[in-house]
């Protein structure tokens, strides 16, 4: 049962990194492995936004697209995602910004993952172990791209 999670500071606001990763639509430009992303329905409920969003993800003659929902809380500054459907047994991983001051946070991000096919698992397990190991940095170079470099005091 594959895990990965991380916590990394960045030199960016926690509300900053929360919109950069709430804006699923613009994963295939940066984010490893995602070359495409559709939403298919946005809701608000209770002061939070939830979306349901296919995410293809391919690596050489793999692949593979996954259906999940996606809890964006902005007040609390965390991402929930949420397994649907697709070539997993399951999945969920979640986002979480901790403000360290403002132009500064902490950036966890934790996902739990198993796939349905022992055969995907074999081709598709490195890569993606190696992929959400690139994760953060990915998300800090967009922040960077995005915002600009702030300094840390």
């Amino acid at each position: 049962m594959p895990q990965f999670s991380t916590k990394h500071r960045v030199r960016h606001a926690a509300t900053e990194m929360f919109d950069l990763v709430a804006d699923v639509e613009k994963y295939p430009q940066f984010v490893p492995l995602c070359s495409a992303l559709a939403v298919k329905s946005r809701t608000e409920k209770n002061g939070t936004t939830i979306l349901v969003a296919d995410m293809t993800v391919a690596y050489k003659i793999v692949r593979e697209t996954f259906t999940s929902r996606v809890t964006l809380d902005r007040s609390g500054l965390k991402i929930l995602v949420e397994y649907l459907s697709g070539p997993f047994q399951r999945m969920q991983n979640r986002w979480t910004f901790y403000p360290m001051g403002d132009e500064a946070c902490d950036v966890e991000f934790f996902i739990d993952y198993e796939f349905r096919s022992r055969a995907l698992a074999v081709l598709m397990g490195a890569m993606f172990d190696a992929a959400f190991r690139r994760f953060a940095a990915a998300f800090e170079q967009r922040a960077d791209e995005i915002y600009g470099r702030q300094r840390i005091a």
